[in-house]
């Protein structure tokens, strides 16, 4: 009897109502096992459900990405039950409004875990699973902020510029190792709750394409993991049509 073929999987943390779980529903469909990681289990029920009835496989997992002794301990138990990671997205926001007098010394720093040091705890796991098998992708999902800090966004700006900083270093590092990094700017509003309910305006252009469909962003990470590795991407921007630039 031929062997089983070995499962495919690819690491969602930060797998989310909007980018994040369109990403997963992507993956699943491209014929990967999809493991997703929230905070809390409960919130992911409904997508792990959306992934199995549309025919494919999905985990979902509790961690804090912020936690280094949990993040570990994820990686180890998807290698050791589920699978190699083949690919691995980070796609943790952070995107909180507060002007820099009202901003306090916690909610910075919180933000600053939650962006950035969360992208280093996980990378590191992942390139510890994927260099010795000499390939893997690497997909980090930034926004606006990773280029240009806006009034209001001063600790977003900071963690995404930083998270920015650090994907250049690990593709520099990592791709002569034969793992593929690249990191997304989102530049525009994304079709989710959060601009929905604090953006109305910016919401409202939805109709004209003025906003980005998650579905279409989750496309672009497909792309990225499916380079040839004689032409890969590092960076690339998506935004509406209609936004400035």
């Amino acid at each position: 009897m031929a062997a089983a073929a070995a499962r495919r999987i690819a690491l969602v943390v930060g797998a989310g109502d909007a980018t994040g779980g369109a990403i997963a529903k992507r993956f699943a469909r491209g014929g990967y096992t999809v493991c997703a990681t929230r905070r809390t289990l409960d919130k992911l029920q409904p997508l792990i459900e959306e992934i199995r009835a549309a025919g494919g496989e999905a985990h979902g997992f509790a961690c804090d990405a912020r936690n280094e002794d949990e993040v570990d301990a994820l990686f180890d138990d998807i290698e050791a039950r589920i699978g190699a990671i083949e690919v691995f997205v980070f796609n943790i926001g952070a995107n909180v409004r507060a002007g820099v007098l009202e901003e306090t010394a916690q909610k910075y720093f919180k933000i600053w875990e939650m962006a950035c040091f969360a992208g280093f705890l996980n990378a590191r796991k992942a390139a510890r699973c994927m260099a010795p098998r000499g390939q893997g992708t690497m997909l980090f999902t930034g926004a606006t902020a990773s280029l240009r800090g806006s009034a209001g966004f001063a600790a977003f700006a900071g963690a995404k510029a930083a998270l920015r900083a650090l994907a250049q270093s690990l593709a520099r590092e990592l791709g002569p190792r034969g793992i593929h990094v690249a990191h997304v700017v989102v530049d525009g509003g994304i079709d989710t709750a959060f601009i929905r309910d604090n953006f109305p305006e910016r919401y409202a252009l939805k109709e004209q394409d003025g906003i980005v469909n998650p579905d279409h962003i989750a496309e672009t990470y497909w792309m990225l993991h499916t380079q040839p590795r004689d032409a890969w991407t590092h960076e690339l921007d998506l935004r509406p049509w209609m936004e400035k630039f």
